[in-house]
């Protein structure tokens, strides 16, 4: 099979092929854990999770390797830990382990590897180093940073100028910058701040050093496919690159390079201070299923901006119904799944997910036109294996059903981690947001009581 991707380092979609077919390599960025995962941080693991899939099937399980990170040091994650009071330790994996809930209640697979930023701080400071000893890099102050002005064609990604990069972005003022472009490789951490030996003092790393020594220790100083979100094409993917390729001596870092488009909720950007901003967290808990995010995810392709809605997730939900109750009335029937021709084809054409949704009504709508057995056992195989390429349909037909979705109640965290969003948009103007947040809670039974103490809430 042949597939096509968008690779924006050439700004066109190109045939895909691997260095390797006996080991394809992937590396996708990953969360910061200091709290839980927004919605936006949810799009790029489900759309790449779909292109995961799709290679294990073409080159097989075993000739796959998928590395997604975890960076557990970052200044975020200092101001969550010293306001909680917790060490960095206790908080990122507390956060992580959210992190990997919420992504499992998605249908996401788990990658071969998650390395950790402070697993690998000696392959940092080793790729530091490298970058000083070939003139890419100067120490200044306990500050290592790397001398943009020394890679000819840096900007190669993002396309852009280095006056409209540096113009576009905030650069931080320092006097020890040799050029204002140039960015921290590392930086010194105070005594109460973590930290680890170096030649050039104690210190910690920066963020785009730790992509560039990870990928590079588990997949090899090239690889076939780096992936993320498309707000970090600059600066952190275009600083990866200048990074690892200056450090290694290579053409590229990555052969393809993959971007997702930016989630927006009810036509706006995502943002917490327009209210609009939830976690994946806050919709499990108010009863949306993790199913039916991943699907509304899906819903358009991963390159174009999305809209995600609570209808959204409903409709997504409505289909999920009808596709479960197909394959509830075949239950009797066991098949081995059978991926579909025009699924393949669509997720060959650069992750067409619409197109592959689209296909799957199809396959549902000869499901149940099926009469005979050998008619129905044929098209629930197509069904089972269009889902398994886009992560759906994995639960029990029956079961799925049956589950009430309003439960018992809301749980009294969810409730409290809604009542949060409406203070949030409340702050914000956004009274309509927080109006039907504390209607819909009324429609459950749950009464707010507003006070100058905070508000507090009960169950009529």
């Amino acid at each position: 099979m042949t597939i096509h991707l968008y690779n924006t380092l050439r700004r066109e979609k190109q045939i895909f092929e691997p260095i390797d077919t006996a080991n394809v390599r992937m590396y996708v960025c990953g969360p910061t854990v200091y709290d839980y995962a927004h919605i936006g941080n949810a799009r790029p693991v489900v759309a790449f999770d779909v292109l995961y899939r799709l290679l294990r099937h073409v080159y097989g399980a075993d000739h796959v390797t998928y590395v997604r990170n975890i960076t557990d040091i970052d200044d975020k994650i200092m101001a969550a830990a010293a306001a909680t009071g917790e060490s960095i330790e206790s908080t990122t994996n507390r956060t992580a382990g959210w992190y990997h809930d919420d992504m499992a209640a998605l249908g996401a697979l788990t990658p071969s590897r998650e390395p950790r930023a402070t697993e690998f701080v000696p392959q940092m400071v080793a790729l530091i180093e490298q970058l000083i000893a070939k003139g890419h890099a100067y120490a200044a102050e306990g500050h290592v940073l790397f001398n943009v002005p020394s890679m000819a064609d840096y900007g190669g990604l993002s396309g852009r100028s280095l006056d409209d990069m540096i113009a576009g972005a905030r650069v931080e003022v320092a006097p020890y910058k040799k050029h204002p472009a140039d960015f921290v490789l590392w930086k010194p951490s105070e005594a109460n701040q973590p930290g680890w030996p170096s030649p050039w003092g104690r210190g910690r790393p920066g963020w785009h050093i730790e992509c560039s020594a990870m990928s590079g220790e588990l997949l090899g100083e090239v690889f076939d496919i780096h992936a993320g979100g498309i707000d970090l094409i600059f600066p952190h993917h275009e600083n990866e690159i200048a990074q690892s390729r200056c450090a290694h001596g290579t053409e590229v870092m990555a052969k393809f390079w993959l971007h997702n488009g930016f989630v927006q909720v009810n036509g706006q950007k995502m943002s917490k201070s327009l209210g609009n901003f939830f976690t994946v967290h806050q919709l499990l808990g108010e009863g949306y299923r993790g199913e039916a995010i991943r699907l509304a995810l899906l819903s358009a392709h991963y390159r174009q901006p999305i809209d995600i809605t609570r209808d959204g997730i409903l409709e997504a939900k409505t289909q999920l119904d009808r596709f479960y109750s197909a394959l509830a009335k075949v239950a009797d029937i066991e098949v081995e799944p059978q991926a579909p021709e025009l699924i393949l084809a669509a997720l060959a054409d650069d992750l067409n997910t619409p197109l592959a949704v689209s296909e799957m009504h199809e396959l549902v709508t000869e499901l149940n036109k099926a009469t005979t057995p050998a008619r129905k056992a044929t098209a629930k195989a197509a069904v089972l294996g269009a889902a398994q390429l886009l992560g759906i349909l994995w639960q029990d037909p029956v079961a799925w059903l049956q589950q009430d979705d309003g439960g018992e109640g809301r749980s009294a965290d969810a409730i409290e981690d809604l009542i949060a969003a409406r203070i949030a948009a409340r702050k914000s103007k956004n009274f309509a947001e927080a109006d039907r947040i504390r209607d819909m809670l009324a429609a459950e039974g749950i009464l707010l009581e507003d006070s100058p103490t905070g508000t507090s809430w009960k169950r009529s």
